[in-house]
C-alpha cells in the first residue's frame, strides 16, 4: 500500500482550526519588536477612534485575532512611516488597504523615503474642504461643549462663521478629538497653551526658511517650495514625537 503524505493525513479540523485569540498585553508584546512606542494605552486609544474592533469576552476583556493584529500593524506603520493622521488612516482602511500593501521599512536609502513622501497628506489645503457645525463636532468627538468653548477661548481652534452659524474644518475637528482624549487625564484648555505656542514657533521657523521661495514669481520654484514645506512639516512632527517619547521614558526610569 502506498504511503500517505503527512499533509494528507491532517483532519479538516486541524487544517482549519483558528489561531488562538490574543490578549491586549500579548498583542502589545508582539508589536514592540517593531514599534518601540506601542503601548496598551495606545492600542486602546486606536480602538476608541474606531480603528480597531476586537472581540470582547463576557467579562469585557479584549481578544484580538490575527487579522486584528495585522490591521493594527498596518495602522502603526502608516503612522510611523507615512506620517498619516488617524482620519486619513481610517479612510485608507475603509478603502480596503491591506497590511501587505504597507511593507516593513526597506533597507534601501531612498525607496522608502520616496514612498513616504508620496503618501504624506498635504499641509497646504484641507483634504476635502468639509465643514462641521458645533453639534457635528460634539457628536463625532464626544467632546464636552464646555471644552470646545475653552479651546476657542485660548485660541487653540477658531472656527468660521457662515450665515450666522459657526463651522469648524476637519483639522479643528481632529484637534477637538485629540484634546478630548487628553481631557480624560485632566488636561484642560489652558494647559494647551504650550502646544499652541510650540506649533506657532514651528510654523514661524518653516516660514522663515521657505518664505522667499514661496513668494517667488517662478511657478516651478513655488511648487518645489510647497513640496519642501510638506516634507519639513512631516519631519518636524515626527521629530517632536521622538523627543517627547525620549523625555517621557526618562520620567519612567
Amino acid at each position: 500500500m502506498a504511503s500517505v503524505p503527512d499533509s494528507a493525513r491532517r483532519t479538516p479540523d486541524s487544517a482549519s482550526r483558528p489561531r488562538k485569540a490574543l490578549t491586549i498585553g500579548a498583542v502589545c508584546k508582539i508589536l514592540q519588536s517593531e514599534f518601540d512606542d506601542v503601548s496598551i494605552s495606545k492600542i486602546r486609544y486606536l480602538e476608541d477612534q474606531k480603528l480597531l474592533n476586537p472581540r470582547r469576552t463576557s467579562g469585557g476583556y479584549r481578544l484580538y485575532s490575527q487579522s486584528d493584529v495585522e490591521r493594527l500593524r498596518t495602522i502603526l506603520r502608516l503612522q510611523r512611516d507615512e506620517f498619516l493622521p488617524l482620519r486619513v488612516i481610517r479612510q485608507e482602511l475603509a478603502s480596503g488597504r491591506a497590511g501587505n500593501e504597507v511593507a516593513a521599512p526597506a533597507a534601501t536609502s531612498d525607496g522608502g523615503a520616496a514612498q513616504r513622501s508620496k503618501r504624506r497628506p498635504s499641509v497646504t489645503a484641507p483634504s476635502n474642504g468639509a465643514l462641521y457645525s458645533l453639534d457635528d463636532v460634539i457628536e463625532e468627538t464626544r467632546a464636552d461643549p464646555r471644552l470646545v468653548s475653552e479651546l476657542e477661548e485660548y485660541g487653540v481652534i477658531k472656527g468660521e462663521v457662515r450665515a450666522g452659524t459657526k463651522y469648524y474644518d476637519e483639522t479643528e475637528r481632529e484637534i477637538v478629538r485629540a484634546v478630548t482624549e487628553l481631557a480624560r487625564y485632566g488636561v484642560g484648555g489652558r494647559n494647551l497653551r504650550v502646544f499652541r505656542s510650540s506649533a506657532d514657533r514651528e510654523a514661524n521657523l518653516l516660514q522663515q526658511i521657505l518664505a522667499p521661495a514661496l513668494r517667488s514669481r517662478n511657478p516651478e520654484r513655488r511648487k518645489e517650495a510647497v513640496e519642501a514645506l510638506e516634507n519639513l512639516a512631516a519631519v518636524a512632527s515626527h521629530l517632536k514625537h521622538l523627543l517627547l517619547i525620549r523625555d517621557l521614558r526618562k520620567l519612567a526610569r
